[in-house]
């Protein structure tokens, strides 16, 4: 336990591992606003494949189709 302790003490002292929790925050932070707009994130994102899917359909209409020999 002791073993535990002192690491655990060593690492907050570290340097490297401030940069360690920044990165640890950043992406919890970023979790936090995944989560809270979640539905407006899916929406937008139906929405655009709506949309690709809908001008890929007509622009496969409106190309020519070459017949090969």
């Amino acid at each position: 336990m002791k073993l535990w302790q002192q690491r655990v003490k060593q690492w907050w002292l570290e340097e490297d591992g401030i940069g360690t929790l920044e990165v640890i925050l950043i992406v919890a932070v970023i979790v936090i606003i995944a989560v809270a707009f979640r539905k407006w994130i899916i929406s937008w994102v139906n929405k655009l494949f709506e949309t690709s899917n809908s001008e890929l359909q007509q622009s496969n209409q409106n190309s020519v189709v070459v017949p090969t020999p």
